[in-house]
């Protein structure tokens, strides 16, 4: 193939140079398949080059250097370690060695000898002598050629990228031989109007700017234009997404507010609603009379009150002749919500009943004939709810709590137990970055309930080192002596060998010669014990027979002891932002004022202290999100498994917050006076989100 027959759909295989064995390092190790492709492998930095040294003029080992001079000689050396290649180079005055311990063959193959090079690498001090090892080499010919004021342009490369002449300069020069036949074929993809308002330079302007930028503004202009174009896409595609799901897909309409929610409201309800309860409640109701599809994301911290907020739009399906359905990801999780509801609706003529894999025999026949008869109003279950068995008479509402443990194609088959799809409410305890939240659950409407009951008080939270531990077991003996109870919770179960952490077996141990029986009671829960015997320890616990609870992370989830006032935590520097987070959500449930201590041995890193002078710093979940994700990344954040983030090439959800916004905005703006994109002046951008969408499969996945 030619170079005048290179197009942004051209396979790398078949540009010069390339050929199957490159290409196929290019697939596996960047997903590099086309030329479009390499386009947008873009530069992760760029280094100042304008300057040469001299090697008499090389100060230290930390900082790169570039030469100018002749590669004399070079030879395959072998050692103990294999084969290396060694160069020697002279600036004209003095002499220095290069050095290659991979890829020999390669570079002797390609390494010019007797011409004008640049070298460009860090140095290393050995006996008195400078040597580089693995430099980047340039015929000085071609540096002249691509050199604008010295800016160079550094690319992510590999070690098999590396070991194929693919390194950061292999794959610049092959980038640098197709840009110019591409850039002509590129079209617009974004409206004028767009271009205009983010003031964005022209797309080939871009890919030349951002692989050649003669300034540092250049680069920046380059980068900015198409990290939003990526986001302005993927925004365009959740909300065409978002509409599908709601208003294209007829929903059951709830007109009515009734006699059950009237009377839970005025007669049951334990405490005032809080104004961000008001605030969600009336969205649901909007959603729900619309006559659309309701498809709304609900988050709120530990004992924000999602429950009766979920109650409360089942109440609204049973006024209006519809039954609803609660999906939790654990058995523990759904008994307690099953408890929680039958308590909070007291004498209400409302059943509610439990579904999950344990329950068996004539009990399940029973739910189940009772369901299809339309004689159950909630039920409430794990996984078992969307087993082809569980017909319900008329299901109009959906709850899934902890939606992030729950796979796409299992909340799927919940929605179609109706022939009319039932509204769908998603409910998670873990704060979700707002920019996380536009991308991962980009087509759900997002309610967030960013207030606590009356009466609760902020967790007051402090770190403290081994040295205070006299001074923190003294501070637990006062509360205790308060009627107070106290969580202990470790990362371990036994003593690790390779991990310094504080085991629960000998934290126990410990426990229990501080605070002797009988006057102080220590339970005892971890994930290797039997159910039986987990279930005995936390109910002493949560009657308050036991005054400790010794336990490992098992407690974060589904765990109400309004009496316990304390949470410490071993080796804290260990846990993750979000762990922390949602362990202390286990305290401050009553009305006493309650704590968290973050214990902690030895020296902390970066990201460790962070962690705990977050924790310490703030109560807000939405922050402490927003730091999780800066520290871990989005993936990480709501776990790999069932991420849900979508992939991206060029952008970042945290660097390019501000983007996301912008895009998200103009997305909808733009949808609003076109919703199918089918205007001419919208045609290239249809086809560019058409092309998106078949190399990012994951982005039609989304929640």
């Amino acid at each position: 193939m030619t170079m005048a027959e290179v197009l942004p759909s051209t396979h790398v295989e078949f540009l010069k140079g390339v050929g199957p064995k490159r290409s196929d390092a290019l697939v596996s190790e960047l997903g590099i398949r086309t030329c479009m492709d390499l386009l947008m492998h873009l530069p992760f930095r760029y280094e100042d080059r304008s300057q040469f040294h001299r090697i008499d003029d090389i100060q230290g080992e930390h900082t790169a250097v570039q030469l100018l001079g002749v590669i004399t000689s070079v030879k395959e050396v072998r050692g103990g370690k294999g084969t290396r290649l060694v160069a020697t180079f002279t600036d004209g005055e003095d002499v220095m060695e290069l050095q290659w311990f991979r890829g020999a063959q390669w570079i002797v193959r390609n390494l010019p000898v007797q011409k004008q090079v640049v070298i460009y690498g860090r140095p290393h001090a050995f006996k008195g002598k400078w040597s580089i090892a693995h430099p980047e080499v340039e015929l000085l010919s071609h540096y002249e050629a691509r050199k604008g004021d010295g800016l160079y342009p550094v690319y992510s490369s590999t070690e098999k990228l590396g070991r194929h002449g693919l390194n950061s300069q292999g794959l610049a020069r092959l980038i640098r031989n197709v840009l110019n036949k591409l850039i002509p074929a590129l079209t617009e993809t974004l409206p004028d109007n767009v271009l205009q308002e983010m003031q964005l330079v022209g797309r080939g302007t871009a890919f030349r700017w951002a692989h050649q930028p003669a300034r540092a503004e250049e680069a920046e202009q380059a980068q900015k234009r198409l990290r939003f174009e990526e986001l302005f896409l993927l925004q365009l595609t959740l909300l065409k997404h978002k509409k599908t799901v709601t208003q294209d897909l007829p929903g059951v309409r709830f007109t009515e507010v009734g006699v059950h929610f009237n009377t839970f409201y005025h007669d049951h309800l334990p405490f005032p609603l809080t104004e961000a309860q008001k605030r969600v409640l009336r969205e649901i109701r909007a959603d729900m009379n619309t006559g659309w599809h309701m498809n709304r994301l609900l988050q709120g911290d530990v004992g924000s009150g999602k429950t009766v907020v979920a109650l409360l739009s089942a109440l609204l399906a049973k006024d209006n002749g519809h039954q609803a359905a609660i999906m939790a990801p654990t058995e523990i999780l759904a008994q307690q919500h099953v408890e929680g509801l039958r308590e909070l609706l007291g004498p209400m003529p409302v059943r509610v009943e439990l579904l999950t894999g344990s329950v068996k025999g004539a009990a399940r026949r029973t739910i189940l004939e009772d369901l299809a008869a339309g004689a159950i109003d909630i039920l409430v279950g794990t996984h078992a709810l969307i087993e082809p068995t569980v017909i319900f008479h008329r299901l109009g509402l959906a709850v899934i709590d902890e939606q992030h443990r729950f796979g796409v194609a299992q909340r799927a088959k919940l929605w179609r137990k109706s022939k009319v799809s039932p509204h769908i409410l998603v409910m998670t305890a873990t704060p979700i970055p707002r920019t996380l939240a536009m991308t991962a659950y980009g087509d759900l409407d997002s309610s967030i309930l960013d207030e606590l009951p009356p009466g609760r008080k902020p967790i007051q939270t402090v770190h403290r080192t081994d040295a205070a531990r006299l001074e923190v077991f003294q501070f637990l003996e006062n509360q205790i002596a308060e009627g107070r109870q106290v969580y202990l919770v470790y990362p371990l179960i036994e003593e690790s060998a390779t991990l310094d952490h504080k085991d629960l077996m000998d934290g126990y141990e410990s426990v229990v010669r501080r605070f002797p029986p009988p006057q102080t009671q220590v339970a005892i829960v971890h994930g290797r014990m039997k159910p039986e015997d987990k279930a005995w320890e936390m109910d002493r616990f949560a009657k308050g027979q036991a005054h400790i609870l010794v336990a490992t992370t098992v407690i974060e989830v589904g765990v109400n002891v309004p009496n316990a006032s304390v949470m410490v935590i071993e080796s804290a520097e260990r846990f993750g932002l979000s762990q922390l987070h949602q362990l202390r959500g286990r305290v401050g449930r009553g009305a006493s004022q309650s704590y968290c201590i973050l214990m902690s041995n030895g020296e902390l890193g970066h990201d460790a202290r962070r962690r705990l002078e977050t924790m310490c710093r703030t109560n807000d979940g939405f922050e402490i999100a927003e730091v999780d994700m800066e520290l871990r990344g989005p993936g990480d954040v709501l776990g790999t498994q069932q991420s849900g983030v979508p992939d991206l090439k060029v952008a970042d959800l945290v660097r390019d917050r501000p983007l996301l916004i912008s895009a998200r905005y103009l997305a909808q703006k733009t949808l609003d006076v076109d919703p199918d994109l089918g205007r001419p002046n919208h045609g290239t951008l249809r086809e560019a989100l058409e092309t998106a969408l078949k190399a990012r499969s994951n982005w039609v996945r989304i929640s």
